[in-house]
């Protein structure tokens, strides 16, 4: 059983090794797990990307401190940009609430009567 479990676990550390990691939605966890990203690279990453909104190519990254050219060809085969979001720096308004209608009242069921 416990040959099973070092298996199915071997496994999943594989699998996961293979996943490539969202540059607009990793944590730093994620980003540190990427050959060449340490916790300073990875905190000015989603520090970039939480002021300037999410990276929209490759190229982006290049504008967060610590990366450049090298570091980028480096981490294209894990790294993907596009198809997430992060939290941009931009406030958009709040929506307006909509106009308030009065509740539905719905009666009680009346309680059953004994035979």
């Amino acid at each position: 059983m416990k040959l099973f479990f070092a298996a199915l676990l071997s496994l999943l550390f594989s699998v996961a090794a293979f996943a490539a990691v969202n540059a607009n939605t990793a944590s730093q966890q994620e980003l540190e797990s990427l050959n060449g990203i340490g916790p300073v690279k990875a905190k000015a990453i989603i520090d970039y990307r939480t002021k300037n909104g999410p990276f929209k190519s490759y190229a982006d990254l290049e504008n967060v401190p610590g990366i450049g050219a090298k570091t980028l060809e480096k981490l294209k085969a894990d790294l993907q940009v596009g198809g997430g979001t992060a939290k941009a720096a931009t406030k958009t308004p709040a929506a307006k609430p909509a106009t308030t209608a009065k509740p539905t009242v719905v009666p009680a069921p009346a309680p059953a009567k004994k035979p």
